[in-house]
């Protein structure tokens, strides 16, 4: 299926006419809201019915969780991100998505806009008017306020209807391995539901799908006679009688201090400490984050799956997941529990310090077997990881300096340029700490203008990036040896600055500045990541003179270290370069080779620019080798993954000339017409199945 939409947690109940009424809405206007009380079900609703209509939408359904956003900044970045647009280009974000959105006919969801109702407006009027064939689902408390929405109210379930009973009585139950099993005191009988107690539950849960979870975990624990028996004598105690909120509002409140009453003491202390996670967290992170005082590292996980059983927390991946998350609504119950114990601000400075160790360590990790675990680890704490540097930008821009400059060069990696870029000039901007930290900012910034084009601003970088490795090595006398002297900084802004000499041309001078940085700080191949860049544009530079047997020599021996050392980011470039040392030399059936690795690994990176570099020697070698159907595949798949990151065609010099060469050569195999239909229609699917087809070296028919 196109598109991405997250998976389902637990089986939708019930809701058959608001399916059926969504979708018609859906068929009908292409901006629809759907709005209603926390924890009535607007997400769920949303996310079951896009899975069921994705189909109408050839360029499949995407999925946009603004939970996690505290402000409108990263709006714009994080729909980018949720369509697969991995924008390189340096001018406005909201016009580089309506670009990329205009040709397609996507459906969009908006989850959780109700902190960010007017920006969204803004946005969804902008991406309207730029893709007419665009679909907008949005959900919040209250409508957007945007011209041309059609807003969907969502009612609770009927109390004494059959969806309440039925959530109920399935949330009740638990899965083992032999099946399910009835929670003590459930039957199976749904029959004997509808006037008994858990007809009453419903009823006095006004049909309010999260505070019926809320009491199905607890009948999980205590039965239905207990739970019947404390809504019917204790719940009304926990309604606000001012009426402060509307009957729901205070109905689903009420659930909610009811759970967090049955809670013990160090139950409720974690699940106001987790609050500040934004985005899903593991068992090892609440730990680090939330032990203080009566909580302990070794006894948070085992509190941790008690709030999880009585459904505080809910766990990714279905009850046997390995990462948590909380619910908005329980969220900011927790929230208000934190404040209330004057620790908000505590936490929040060990969640920043927490996500700090950990960019720490990913940095660290980066030249080993490791590579690909800390892409992972880095990619799934990206909500926390913005919410850590927000912080840090308010309370301690040196950290927050720290903080982007070793995630930087991971988010450039994976397409995520404009956000790296936005951290990066803000913490250079705030903080005015000297040395290593700033060096290794700048040089992360440089990448980022550099891989988006923008050459004259990545020159200016590049310089301050070189003058504050001096700094930090001489000047500071930092470097390794106590007399000062050039190391790891240094190396950083040669790469950099070889990096922008290939891209811009100029390979003589991309092998002098790193020969001359490798000669000065000494080491074997493997003895740094920043080295091991600067071997791999030695490689790139040699190409670029045409000095191929040299390179493929240097390629294939850095390969093998790369491959003893597990690495993977450095060997995918490699093959990149033997397989235009390949073409150059008129092998192509190595040089396919060689393109395929190369996209193996950049698959693997999720390296969307990198891909689209690997797709464009592929076509050329199989143009070389004579294969003109399924070259053209592979070129508009190529142009497809190009489109994604809002830039027309890009990579070294010398790859321009062999594109062009060898597209005219496949048009001559199987002619134009055919090249063109083969191309359009490659270019028009999804870009994922255009490269398994690649992968395979089989052509879409």
């Amino acid at each position: 299926m196109r598109g991405h939409l997250p998976d389902e947690n637990g089986d939708f109940v019930g809701r058959r006419t608001e399916v059926a009424r969504l979708e018609a809405e859906l068929t009908r206007h292409r901006m629809v809201t759907v709005t209603g009380v926390g924890g009535v079900g607007k997400s769920r609703l949303a996310l079951h019915t896009a899975r069921r209509i994705a189909a109408r939408y050839p360029d499949g359904a995407w999925w946009a969780d603004l939970t996690p956003l505290q402000g409108d900044r990263l709006l714009v970045a994080t729909v980018a991100d949720a369509v697969d647009l991995s924008d390189h280009t340096p001018g406005m974000p909201v016009a580089a998505l309506g670009r990329w959105l205009a040709a397609r006919r996507p459906l969009l969801v908006l989850d959780s806009c109700d902190h960010l109702a007017e920006p969204c407006a803004l946005l969804v009027a902008e991406l309207l008017a730029a893709a007419p064939a665009l679909t907008v689902l949005a959900t919040g408390r209250r409508p957007l306020g945007a011209e041309g929405e059609r807003v969907m109210p969502l009612e609770p379930m009927p109390p004494t209807g059959r969806d309440a009973l039925d959530l109920l009585r399935l949330r009740t139950s638990t899965t083992t391995g032999a099946g399910r099993r009835d929670a003590p005191g459930a039957t199976r009988a749904p029959g004997r539901w509808r006037s008994g107690p858990a007809a009453e539950i419903c009823a006095r849960l006004e049909g309010i799908p999260l505070a019926l979870e809320l009491a199905a975990a607890q009948i999980r624990i205590q039965g239905m006679g207990a739970v019947r028996a404390q809504i019917g004598s204790r719940f009304e105690l926990l309604v606000h009688d001012e009426r402060v909120w509307p009957q729901r509002h205070q109905t689903l409140r009420a659930a909610i201090g009811w759970s967090h009453e049955l809670c013990d003491p160090l139950e409720r202390l974690l699940w106001a400490r987790l609050t500040v996670f934004r985005g899903p967290f593991d068992a090892s992170s609440a730990a680090y984050v939330c032990a203080g005082g009566p909580l302990t590292p070794q006894t948070v996980p085992d509190i941790l799956e008690a709030l999880a059983l009585k459904s505080v927390v809910g766990k990714e991946g279905g009850r046997d997941g390995g990462r948590y998350r909380l619910l908005d609504t329980v969220r900011e119950y927790g929230a208000e529990w934190l404040e209330r114990l004057g620790e908000t601000e505590a936490v929040a400075d060990r969640h920043a310090a927490h996500c700090l160790r950990l960019a720490r360590q990913a940095d660290a990790g980066w030249l080993g077997p490791d590579q690909l675990r800390w892409y992972t680890v880095i990619s799934e704490l990206h909500t926390d990881l913005r919410t850590a540097l927000d912080r840090l930008l308010r309370t301690d821009p040196d950290d927050a300096l720290a903080l982007v400059g070793a995630v930087g060069f991971f988010w450039t990696c994976c397409g995520r340029l404009r956000e790296a870029r936005d951290h990066l000039e803000q913490a250079l901007l705030l903080s005015g700490a000297r040395g290593s930290d700033r060096a290794r900012a700048l040089w992360a910034l440089g990448v980022a203008l550099t891989l988006q084009g923008e050459f004259g601003a990545a020159q200016e970088v590049s310089e301050a990036c070189a003058r504050e490795a001096r700094y930090a090595e001489y000047d500071a006398g930092t470097a390794p040896d106590a007399g000062g002297g050039p190391g790891e900084r240094t190396l950083d802004a040669a790469y950099l600055a070889g990096l922008l000499a290939l891209l811009t041309g100029r390979p003589t001078a991309a092998l002098v500045v790193v020969g001359h940085v490798l000669d000065a700080v000494p080491g074997g191949p493997a003895a740094s990541a920043a080295r091991l860049r600067c071997l791999l544009v030695r490689v790139f530079g040699l190409t670029g003179l045409g000095r191929i047997d040299e390179a493929r020599r240097e390629a294939l021996a850095l390969r093998e270290v790369c491959a003893e050392l597990g690495e993977h980011w450095t060997r995918a470039s490699l093959d990149y370069q033997l397989a235009l040392a390949g073409l150059l030399e008129g092998r192509p059936a190595i040089a396919a080779d060689h393109a395929r690795a190369m996209l193996e690994g950049k698959r693997r990176l999720g390296d969307g620019f990198g891909v689209a570099l690997g797709l464009d020697v592929l076509a050329a070698a199989l143009a070389a080798n004579g294969e003109g159907e399924l070259a053209a595949d592979v070129s508009g798949t190529g142009e497809a993954y190009w489109r994604s990151t809002g830039q027309a065609q890009r990579g070294v010099p010398e790859l321009r000339a062999l594109r062009e060469k060898y597209a005219h050569r496949a048009r001559e195999t199987i002619g134009s017409p055919a090249y063109e239909e083969i191309f359009l229609r490659a270019l028009s699917g999804h870009p994922q199945e255009g490269l398994d087809r690649a992968l395979r070296g089989s052509p879409h028919r």
